[in-house]
């Protein structure tokens, strides 16, 4: 039983009241001061109970670290919450509350520094003994809003072995800012309503009530919600009791279960008038919440009938029984992640949950299961065990990023979801990792302190990364041991906290029940991957047998600011046998003509080939294609395209690879050499070199496979897409005649769900203001979050450059475009040859008002990737070095690499534009 504070209906109600009469001018002044000044060190407090920390030059006192000490651990939590779903009579939206926290002092002290951001205390804050010993008197309590510290100062000092409870009362904002406790709005048959929930990871479970709010300050929690009868409550734990009570306001009262020992990032608690489906599975309750609109329509229904099936998955593969009773999954009509993993009460975007069958497409339908997988997966690791510090999140998500593709296969086998890591994880974050600017999988605990440093360790290369070592690790292992060691891992520290090289000895434990022999430990074969940046390109001489390797960089001549080395090669290439590879297995496939390596992508590596058998490679790929496994077909070209954009082969080889996909049927290889062949385009659509490029002779007959590759549902969508965007006329002519149908009669949309994305930006873009609006008019109109998303995307497809600047605008009015979706629409429309330049202009000018509703990190990657030319690196860096004042937040890596991409991207197009040029004119 959790210790905290008791009351009866009328206190609790009289107690939790704060917003009537006179008080409620002062409560909507506290929060719009508090909100508006969140910059500055100061924070307005409760009369007569706090002071404020004055801005000051750091020093080394507690409360100026960024880290809690550990002098006290909490035990339980009792938090009591009543958001008001209507706004005050200033207009705001708030929420009160009261919490109680119950902690032992581990070493004595006369300070209790406790996490609270954007709380003001209405009541003194006050402190009882749980044991023998009395508590001390409370001297002073001072806020400190830079490090989100309530430090309060204490006579005496706490005594170790002792429990203490300290109790809050405070205010807060119902603020749509996406994070800690706010506010989501949607309209429903004409009527808007509001939904509060929540966003805790990584740092703002401090904005709904006063905590310890550190990954390994692990506590149980009592919630209780106080809502209007009409709404429902929801929390991480069972709901036990609703009950109705009055003082002069009817609201409901609803008290759940308590929680495991968790983590404050876990926490979640919601009051909507929200719908929901039901199953009950072994005692399990599976529960499906969204709009009522969307339920009735039946969109939760696929996310229903994969959740129990994934959950008996990761019974079996983690051998331990799913730790709750309920698993709750939510759709929020506004939320900045794609999903989130709270424990028992899993928050979604409704694009990441939400499926419709007649007008969701197979895309939608994929990316539903494997997000449900990825956050179902967290459920046993990161929640039932989690890493103690931030600087580890790599293998939370990277760990969840690979094993979403098992669970999501177990569901639907026959996908091959599996293959598909290759493509979004190994290929996506090749990318980052070799830029000089990328950054190791695990970094030193004192580098990762401050939020905004927390919030940009959450980026491809932990989770993607993550993801692709991992499976490495688990191909050479073998999935057998790799399972052992996780099984043991996680029954050993269930409900508590550990390193990553917690992991690394349970994985070797598993080996050495087995017997099998390593060349060197898990940990020192890991520590490679893990303890530094970037990857290796393997280079294997056919004609000598010699395999080197070297640390593959984008830009050769750039200087990395953390040195890698890549070692521990076999220095000898062995015809048709395997040997060991930097501890890792260097799988061939080996024929009399030619040598393969790498199969299957399981290595996380490039591979270089000498010239000769480049071309037995080449002539295989025309002749013999089936003989070389599929994944490697797309390797072969993902691999030749980067290796030559860091100049380590010609481009025009790189180009050959290509040249067999007249006769291939896969996605896989389409797909990769698509994706690479987007890199062109970005830095040759302005240049004459596009116009050869769209009539090529690789791209001319692809429209021509549209109607035979339907063996792959996502092929006939890349044929379709690039036919369009290269200028095939029978490609526009089916388009737009398809969307005049659809403008004619918006009712009957005819149009297949699988190519509505690429039939609504083709249309739109060959259109004008007419298409654009009528676009915006379906957008408004639809019910269904997977339309919205297609339409969205589409409308940055247009070429008036005035229609796309009033796009741009829309993204600040949250009225129009979601603060959710404000990111990925001006990213859209930088990816559009003419929203570029207009995208670019808008975040400089906008830069400072952007504020929390923009992902820095993505939105400044995104609107730069075009970026070739001198006159825009200048560009660039000048933007960099006139907003050091304001900063980055998380976008600040984000900066660098860009900076050094643009530099990469200039050298390669001096070099290869002229022989890019001669090779679209005549392939050869």
């Amino acid at each position: 039983m959790g210790k905290g504070f008791h009351i009866s209906k009328t206190v609790g109600i009289v107690g939790i009241v704060l917003g009537a009469g006179a008080l409620a001018t002062i409560i909507a002044l506290s929060v719009v001061y508090s909100q508006e000044k969140s910059k500055n060190e100061n924070e307005v407090q409760p009369p007569d109970a706090t002071t404020s920390a004055p801005t000051a030059t750091p020093s080394n006192e507690p409360w100026d670290q960024w880290r809690l000490p550990q002098t006290l651990s909490p035990q339980t939590y009792n938090v009591t919450l009543w958001p008001r779903l209507k706004p005050d009579p200033t207009g705001l939206y708030i929420f009160t509350g009261m919490s109680s926290v119950a902690f032992r002092c581990e070493e004595k002290t006369n300070l209790i520094l406790i996490h609270s951001n954007k709380l003001n205390m209405t009541k003194q804050p006050t402190l009882t003994a749980l044991g023998s010993k009395p508590a001390p008197t409370i001297e002073s309590i001072v806020m400190h809003t830079k490090t989100q510290y309530m430090a309060i100062h204490l006579k005496d000092e706490l005594a170790a072995g002792e429990s203490y409870e300290l109790y809050t009362e405070f205010i807060g904002e119902l603020a749509d800012d996406l994070g800690g406790f706010y506010r989501s709005e949607y309209n429903e048959s004409g009527v808007k309503k509001v939904v509060a929930t929540t966003q805790m990871q990584p740092t703002d479970a401090r904005k709904a009530f006063p905590c310890f709010d550190e990954p390994a300050m692990k506590a149980v929690f009592y919630i209780t919600l106080y809502h209007d009868p009409a709404t429902i409550a929801l929390s991480n734990g069972v709901f036990t009791s609703d009950e109705q009570v009055s003082d002069g306001t009817l609201v409901t009262r609803t008290t759940f279960a308590p929680t495991e020992v968790m983590s404050t990032y876990l926490l979640a608690f919601i009051v909507s008038d929200f719908g929901f489906i039901e199953q009950n599975t072994d005692k399990l309750q599976i529960r499906i919440f969204a709009r009522q609109e969307a339920i009735n329509a039946g969109q939760g229904e696929y996310a229903l009938n994969v959740t129990g099936p994934i959950l008996k998955f990761f019974e079996k593969y983690y051998n331990v029984p799913y730790p709750l009773p309920k698993s709750d999954q939510i759709a929020l009509p506004d939320f900045n992640a794609g999903a989130m993993e709270n424990w028992g009460l899993i928050t979604y975007r409704e694009t990441a949950l939400l499926y419709d069958e007649e007008i969701s497409s197979n895309g939608n339908k994929e990316s539903i299961v494997t997000i449900i997988a990825h956050e179902l997966a967290h459920q046993w690791f990161g929640n039932l065990v989690t890493l103690r510090w931030w600087n580890d999140l790599w293998l939370n998500e990277g760990f969840a990023s690979y094993v979403e593709y098992l669970g999501a296969d177990d569901a639907e086998p026959d996908w091959n979801v599996k293959d598909l890591i290759v493509l979004n994880d190994v290929h996506r974050v090749f990318a980052i990792d070799a830029l000089a600017s990328s950054h190791p999988l695990s970094f030193k605990e004192e580098e990762i302190q401050r939020p905004e440093q927390i919030n940009e360790v959450f980026d491809t290369i932990s989770y993607s990364k993550g993801a692709s070592v991992l499976r490495m690790l688990s191909d050479f292992l073998t999935e057998t041991v790799f399972t052992q060691g996780l099984q043991t891992y996680l029954d050993y520290f269930k409900f508590s906290n550990t390193v990553y090289t917690d992991l690394w000895h349970h994985l070797q434990l598993a080996v050495n029940g087995t017997g099998t022999s390593l060349p060197k430990s898990v940990q020192e074969i890991m520590d490679r991957w893990v303890l530094q940046m970037g990857f290796p390109v393997v280079t294997i001489n056919t004609t000598t047998g010699q395999i080197t390797q070297e640390h593959f960089l984008l830009d050769p001549e750039s200087k990395p600011d953390r040195t890698s080395e890549f070692k521990y090669v076999k220095k000898y290439f062995e015809r048709k046998k395997k040997g060991y590879f930097f501890y890792g297995l260097l799988d061939t496939l080996n024929v009399d003509e030619w040598v393969l390596a790498n199969i299957n992508v399981t290595g996380y590596y490039r591979v270089n080939y000498d010239n000769d058998n480049w071309q037995r490679l080449l002539n295989a790929l025309q002749n013999s294609r089936q003989s070389i496994p599929v994944i490697n077909r797309a390797q072969l070209i993902d691999d030749a395209f980067n290796l030559a954009k860091a100049g380590i082969i010609e481009t025009t080889l790189a180009l050959r690879t290509t040249l067999f996909l007249n006769s291939e049927t896969e996605y896989m290889p389409w797909e990769a050499a698509l994706d690479n062949l987007d890199y062109f385009y970005l830095m040759f659509d302005r240049t004459e070199v596009y116009g050869p490029m769209q009539v090529s002779l690789l791209l001319s007959n692809i429209y021509s496979l549209y109607s035979c590759l339907c063996i792959c549902r996502y092929n006939q969508i890349n044929a379709l897409r690039v036919a369009c965007s290269t200028g095939n006329e029978d490609c526009k002519t089916l388009i737009t005649g398809w969307f005049e149908q659809l403008m004619a009669n918006p009712n009957v949309n005819l149009i297949k769900a699988n190519l509505r994305s690429t039939v609504y930006c083709s249309a739109i873009a060959a259109g004008g203001e007419e298409e654009w609006n009528f676009a915006w008019e379906m957008f408004e109109n639809a019910t269904i979050a997977s339309e919205k998303d297609k339409l969205r995307a589409a409308m940055a497809c247009a070429t008036e450059p005035w229609l796309l600047n009033r796009y741009l605008k829309y993204t600040l009015d949250p009225e129009k475009i979601r603060k959710q979706d404000a990111t990925s629409t001006i990213i859209s429309i930088a990816s559009n040859v003419v929203g570029q330049p207009l995208a670019w202009d808008f975040v400089r000018a906008n830069w400072e008002y952007g504020g929390g509703s923009f992902s820095f990190s993505n939105l400044i990657n995104g609107v730069t990737k075009r970026f070739s030319t001198q006159f825009e690196l200048q560009q660039l860096i000048q933007f960099r070095d006139d907003n050091t004042h304001i900063g980055f937040g998380s976008g600040t890596l984000a900066i660098e690499q860009s900076i050094e991409r643009t530099n990469a991207n200039i050298k390669w197009v001096e070099k290869n534009q002229e022989a890019v040029l001669e090779w679209f004119k005549k392939p050869s």
